[in-house]
């Protein structure tokens, strides 16, 4: 597992999960969050090995959007649902951050 804080990242079985911990100043609580642009973040430093998503293509949940290359592991990062790819934030052969939003969909 890796991270930023305030979230866990977790790569199992071929799938990657993310999940945040709610915030305790939030007034939100409790309520979903509202809709509009949501990213994809890197899960830990890595390199861009593979951008398939272009702004304004469609994505179903499950679709892989781009590979990272770390640790001599390839991960795949996948629409967490379904959407259409705002902005791409990153090119084949950056190196990113933990957290480093690459893609926002909506």
């Amino acid at each position: 597992m890796a991270g930023a804080r305030g979230g866990t990242w977790a790569f199992w079985n071929g799938e990657l999960f993310h999940e945040t911990s709610p915030s305790a100043s939030s007034e939100h609580s409790g309520q979903a969050r509202p809709l509009g642009p949501r990213t994809l973040s890197s899960p830990m430093p890595a390199t861009i090995i593979k951008v398939m998503a272009a702004p304004g293509s469609p994505v179903t949940r499950g679709d892989t959007l781009l590979v990272v290359e770390a640790m001599k592991m390839e991960l795949p990062i996948a629409a967490e649902y379904d959407g259409t790819v705002k902005a791409v934030h990153c090119h084949e052969g950056d190196l990113v951050q933990a957290g480093q939003t690459l893609i926002e969909l909506e």
